[in-house]
């Protein structure tokens, strides 16, 4: 295949979130056709690709169907079979590549990569017992959180070890056996960073995005973030360290704490297009999912400089009814999923405020 894909060429996105509908969205100016692999009926990527292959990951026929489809292949999140997508890799060019996607599905292995590029992470410990978990526990110390390795997102899949904790009843609760000890670190803010690689090896890391949770869910990303500029360099540093090391091609977005004293650790990888990289569809030169399409279809990235300062905030559950006030407000832009069921926690769009003057 040749490096440049030509426009016509076909994507084929693993996975029928917003995040693929959006990258279906930016792909399409740039003259290139989505085709999506889902197992979700009416998914939000389906209702604005060109194509939709309906069947579950372990479809062989329907696999194989697919990568004749398209000329490249990407995923739009990380809970999918790494046995699919290196059976895909034998049929199609994949970006990121399956050794990637191992490595961000599994919480040991991230912090290990991590570390072992130099990266600071908090202290953490491989627990696959109770036995083990009392052990790092006296290692580590409370407060910690106990996370599942693999699964486990927007809060889900973990609980807060404190000094009055049933360590029997935690390790309990989470059914599993294969899960990670984090020890809590004393941050000031938590922040993330997305940086593109292209298949020559050029990268362009995004500004920094300063977040905000809400019970474990993303609630806002605000850009430029309020940090030091050395800061802000070494966050960009450390997300492009990482993404060569992985040899990515695509997107890696990199969440880190900062600490009272400026450091960053780095908390979780992600090698797709991000929540806290919203902000970039209208606070940005380039978008994260321009970006993404950029980087995976061999065409040069785009600039990263900062348009308007922004504030993305996501719509969850019930909020997404605001959409009414939201439209009427004139520095506001709405970006809603196409879900047809707002539930507690469920991430139904997000509106980017940007500041024009």
């Amino acid at each position: 295949m040749p490096e440049v894909l030509a426009p016509g060429a076909v994507i084929g996105i693993i996975g029928g979130g917003q995040l693929g509908r959006m990258t279906a969205l930016a792909a399409a100016p740039l003259g290139y056709r989505c085709h999506i692999f889902t197992p979700e009926e009416d998914s939000p990527a389906s209702q604005v690709a060109e194509r939709t292959t309906v069947a579950s990951y372990d479809d062989e026929a329907a696999l194989s169907a697919f990568a004749a489809s398209v000329d490249v292949i990407t995923y739009e999140f990380e809970n999918i079979p790494v046995d699919t997508v290196e059976r895909l890799s034998k049929l199609a060019p994949v970006r990121p590549r399956p050794s990637v996607l191992a490595v961000s599905q599994h919480r040991v292995a991230e912090k290990d990569f991590a570390r072992d590029a130099g990266a600071g992470t908090a202290p953490y410990r491989h627990v696959t017992s109770l036995e083990q978990l009392r052990t790092a526990v006296e290692e580590i110390g409370r407060p910690a959180v106990l996370k599942t390795c693999r699964f486990g997102y927007d809060g889900k899949g973990q609980v807060k070890i404190v000094a009055e904790t049933d360590l029997a009843e935690a390790w309990g609760s989470l059914n599993t056996d294969d899960a990670v000890l984090e020890g809590f670190v004393d941050f000031e803010k938590e922040i993330s960073v997305i940086v593109a690689r292209g298949v020559d090896g050029t990268s362009r890391a995004f500004p920094v995005a300063e977040n905000h949770h809400v019970d474990h869910i993303l609630s806002t990303s605000t850009v430029p973030a309020a940090i030091a500029p050395a800061t802000e360099s070494a966050a960009r540093s450390v997300a492009e360290a990482l993404a060569k090391r992985l040899d990515l091609v695509g997107l890696l977005a990199v969440e880190m704490f900062v600490t009272s004293d400026g450091k960053v650790l780095v908390n979780e990888v992600a090698p797709r297009p991000h929540n806290s990289g919203h902000w970039t569809q209208d606070g940005c030169a380039t978008s994260q999912f321009e970006q993404f399409v950029r980087a995976v279809t061999g065409l040069p990235l785009g600039p990263v400089d900062v348009r308007f300062p922004t504030v993305m905030q996501n719509l969850i559950g019930d909020e997404v009814e605001q959409w009414k006030t939201i439209v009427a407000e004139p520095d506001a832009k709405l970006h809603l999923y196409g879900k047809s069921e707002a539930r507690p926690g469920r991430k139904m769009g997000h509106v980017n405020r940007i500041r024009v003057s």
